[in-house]
C-alpha cells in the first residue's frame, strides 16, 4: 500500500489487469488467510516495480515459476493480483503459492510479449497456457560450400554455407519432399565423405534419383543449373520450371536425343505429381501458416499447416495444458510460443482472432524483421483452408480423448490388479542390457494417463564394477542413483516425478533384491512388481510377483496383460537400443581415443580412410604413413600404440 507522500494510487482499469481478470467479478469480503500471504508478497514488491513494459514471474517457495506474464506497465498489471475477489480460482491458487516475484523490463510491450513466450516455453509454469511440445522441426538444407551442393534434411542449429527451406511439420513430410526433389532435380543426398570416395555411380543413379556428379556423369555447369531450378521450385516458381522442361524435352525429341527426352519427361511427371499431391488449395499464397484450434471438455488442440512456396509442408497437432481460458486467449498464448523457435511467415491464417492481435502481429514482425499479418478469413480459399485445419484439430482432439479414456481404463485395471489406492499417474519400468558385464546399461521408462512419458526416460551407464551376469548389482546401482537423487531433490514427493508403481524385469529373486534396496533407501512404500517371463519366454504366460503374495498369471487375452506387456517391451527396447548405441560408440572410437596426440580431425581422417578403428589397428606402418593427412611421424605413433615393441 502507498504511504503518505508517495506516488498516487495505482490505476487498475481493466486494460491493465491480468488477462484472466474481469472487472465485473464480485469482490469477496474475506479472502482466506493463506492467500493473503501471497498478497503480502506481491504488495511488498509493488514498491519497487516500474511503470515501464516488461515481464513478471511469480515464484513458489522453491523458486520455481508459477506464472509468467507480460505488461505494458508492470506496476499497473501486478497490482491487480492483490484484488483476490476479482481473480478466477486458478489465479487465486497461484497467488496462494506465490512467495517471491521477479521482473524484467523491456523497451516495448511487443518485446515483452516475445520474452513472455520464451520464458513460458522454457520454464513451463503450471498456471500458464503451455505448449507441451519440445520437438524440433525438420528442414531441407542445400549446401553451398561444395562444387556439387548436397540436398538433405536437417535438424538443429544452422550453419554458414547452406540454404535452409522449411519448416516441415514432420520427418515424413520432409522425406516426401526430399524424394520428390531427387526425382525431379537429380541432386545428390550423400555426405561429402561418401561423395569423395565413390568410383562408380550408386543405386540412386540407377533408379534416376541422382545425376551422379561424384563420377562426373554431369558437368559442374549443368549441375549448377539443376541447383538453381531446385531453388526456384522451393521458392514457389513451379510453372516456369515446368514450361522450361517441356521446351527442353521437345527440343531433345526434335534432335533425336530420345534418351534425354525420356529423362526430361520423367522429371516433368515427377513435378506434376508433386503439384497434385496437396489437399488444400492455396494458390496465390507463397509462405503462410494456417492455425486452427478446437476445444472440448477443458482440453485444446491446435492444428498448424505449414505452407512454403505455395506447397503444403505438412501439419502438426499441438495439445495445450488444461484451463478455463477461451479460444481467443489460448490462440494468443499459442502463437507466441509457436514462433519462439520458428521464423514466422508473412501471413498467418487463424480460426480465432486473439484479443491482442495487433500487439502479437507487431511482436512477430520484430522477430521476423518484416511485416507479419494475422488474418481470420471469412470466405474463399483461405477460409476453406482454415475450416480444413479446424476439422483436423477436432478429429485429433477426439482421437486423443478416446485414447485417454482407454488409457485410464487400463490404468484403473492396473490399480485393481495390484491393490493400488488409486489409479497410477506414473508407472516406472526398469530393465538392463549388457554382454557378460561389458557395456552395461540400466534404463527406466515411464508411462501415465497420456501414454509413454518419453521426456522422463533415463539411461544409466553402469559404473560398476559389475561381475558378468550380476543383474542384482546393476539393479542396485540404478535404484540407488534414481531414488537416491529423488530423495535428495524432492523428499516430500511433491514434484509428481515419484512413481506410483515400479515394474522390474525378473522373478522372486529380483523382487526381494529390489525390496531390500528400496528399504535401505527409505522408499519401501512404493509398490514393486516383478514380471517374469513364462515358459519358453512366451508372451502372454508371464508371472507377476508381489511381496507377501503367491505369483499369478493373467488370462491370455486380458487387456491389462497386453498393457503390462507393452510397458515391459518398451523398457526392453529402450535397454537394447541404449546398449547397442553405447557398444557401437565404444567399438568405433575407444581405441583411437586412447592414442596420445590424435585429435578428432585426425581420427576422422583415419576412419574415413581405413573404414573403422579395427582397420586402423591392423594397418601396416607404410599404409598409415600414406594415409591422407597422417605423415610418417604420426604413423609411427599410431602403429606403436597398437604394436608396442614391434618393428
Amino acid at each position: 500500500m502507498t504511504e503518505a507522500g508517495s506516488e498516487p494510487p495505482i490505476d487498475t482499469e481493466a486494460a491493465d489487469m491480468p488477462a484472466d481478470v474481469s472487472p465485473d467479478m464480485p469482490q469477496e469480503a474475506a479472502p482466506e488467510a493463506p492467500v493473503m500471504e501471497g498478497v503480502r508478497v506481491i504488495e511488498a514488491a509493488l514498491a519497487t516495480l516500474p511503470l515501464s513494459p516488461g515481464v513478471y514471474r511469480m515464484l513458489d517457495a522453491k523458486g520455481d515459476a508459477l506464472y509468467v506474464g507480460k505488461a505494458r506497465a508492470l506496476k499497473k498489471r501486478v497490482v491487480a493480483y492483490t484484488q483476490i475477489g476479482r481473480l478466477p480460482e486458478r489465479l487465486r491458487r497461484m497467488v496462494h503459492e506465490t512467495r517471491s516475484l521477479e521482473v524484467i523490463t523491456t523497451a516495448s510491450e511487443a518485446e515483452a510479449l516475445l520474452l513472455e513466450a520464451n520464458l513460458i516455453k522454457r520454464l513451463r509454469p503450471r498456471y500458464n497456457i503451455v505448449l507441451r511440445d519440445d520437438k524440433s522441426y525438420p528442414w531441407l538444407v542445400l549446401t553451398e560450400d561444395h562444387p556439387y551442393p548436397q540436398i538433405t534434411k536437417h535438424r538443429g542449429e544452422r550453419r554458414k554455407g547452406a540454404s535452409y527451406w522449411g519448416p516441415f511439420a514432420s520427418a515424413w513430410a520432409v522425406n516426401q519432399t526430399l524424394t520428390a526433389l531427387q526425382r525431379v532435380f537429380l541432386l545428390r543426398s550423400c555426405r561429402d565423405t561418401v561423395f569423395d570416395s565413390r568410383d562408380r555411380p550408386c543405386l540412386l543413379f540407377q533408379i534416376r534419383r541422382c545425376s551422379a556428379p561424384c563420377v562426373d556423369r554431369i558437368s559442374k555447369e549443368d549441375y549448377a543449373e539443376l541447383v538453381a531450378e531446385a531453388k526456384q521450385f522451393l521458392s514457389g516458381e513451379t510453372p516456369s520450371i515446368q514450361k522450361n522442361l517441356a521446351r527442353e524435352m521437345e527440343e531433345a525429341a526434335e534432335a533425336l536425343e530420345f534418351e534425354r527426352a525420356a529423362a526430361l519427361r520423367d522429371r516433368i511427371r515427377g513435378l506434376t505429381h508433386i503439384q497434385g499431391r496437396d489437399r488444400i488449395n492455396m494458390e496465390g499464397i507463397g509462405d503462410a501458416d494456417v492455425v486452427a484450434l478446437h476445444q472440448l471438455a477443458g482440453q485444446t488442440c491446435v492444428q498448424v499447416f505449414f505452407f512454403r512456396g505455395g506447397r503444403n509442408n505438412g501439419n502438426r497437432p499441438y495439445f495445450l495444458s488444461k484451463g478455463e481460458q477461451g479460444p481467443e486467449e489460448v490462440m494468443g498464448a499459442f502463437l507466441g510460443q509457436l514462433y519462439d523457435d520458428l521464423p514466422p511467415p508473412p501471413l498467418v491464417l487463424l480460426s480465432h482472432e486473439p484479443a491482442e492481435r495487433g500487439l502479437i502481429a507487431e511482436a512477430l514482425s520484430i522477430k521476423a524483421g518484416r511485416k507479419v499479418e494475422l488474418h481470420r478469413p471469412q470466405r474463399g480459399d483461405k477460409r476453406s483452408a482454415v475450416e480444413h485445419a479446424e476439422t483436423n484439430a477436432r478429429e485429433a482432439l477426439e482421437r486423443r480423448m478416446a485414447e485417454g479414456t482407454a488409457q485410464q481404463t487400463l490404468l484403473a485395471g492396473v490399480a485393481t490388479l495390484f491393490d493400488l489406492p488409486s489409479m497410477p499417474e506414473r508407472i516406472e519400468v526398469y530393465d538392463n542390457s549388457h554382454i557378460q558385464g561389458a557395456h552395461a546399461y540400466g534404463v527406466m521408462v515411464a508411462a501415465g494417463p497420456s501414454g509413454f512419458l518419453k521426456q522422463a526416460y533415463r539411461k544409466f551407464s553402469i559404473r560398476g564394477p559389475v561381475k558378468p551376469g550380476d543383474d542384482f548389482g546393476m539393479m542396485r546401482e540404478v535404484f540407488e542413483r534414481r531414488f537416491g537423487r529423488a530423495l535428495k531433490e524432492d523428499p516430500e514427493r511433491e514434484s509428481g516425478t515419484w512413481p506410483d508403481l515400479v515394474l522390474i524385469d525378473g522373478g522372486l529373486g529380483q523382487l526381494n533384491a529390489a525390496r531390500e534396496i528400496m528399504a535401505e533407501l527409505g522408499a519401501h512404500d512404493i509398490p514393486l512388481v516383478a514380471v517374469a517371463k513364462g515358459p519358453d519366454r512366451d508372451a502372454g504366460r508371464e508371472w507377476f510377483h508381489r511381496a507377501g503374495q503367491q505369483p499369478f498369471q493373467l488370462p491370455p487375452r486380458d487387456p491389462v496383460l497386453y498393457y503390462l506387456q507393452r510397458l515391459r517391451d518398451e523398457a526392453h527396447r529402450f535397454a537394447i537400443t541404449t546398449h547397442r548405441a553405447g557398444r557401437s560408440k565404444a567399438l568405433t572410437t575407444s581405441e583411437l581415443d586412447e592414442i596420445p596426440g590424435v585429435g578428432s580431425a585426425l581420427k576422422r581422417k583415419l576412419l574415413n580412410h581405413f573404414g573403422s578403428a579395427r582397420g586402423v589397428r591392423n594397418a601396416a606402418l607404410e599404409d598409415l604413413a600414406n594415409a591422407p593427412g597422417i605423415g610418417p611421424a604420426v604413423a609411427r605413433k599410431i602403429h606403436g600404440h597398437f604394436h608396442p615393441g614391434g618393428s
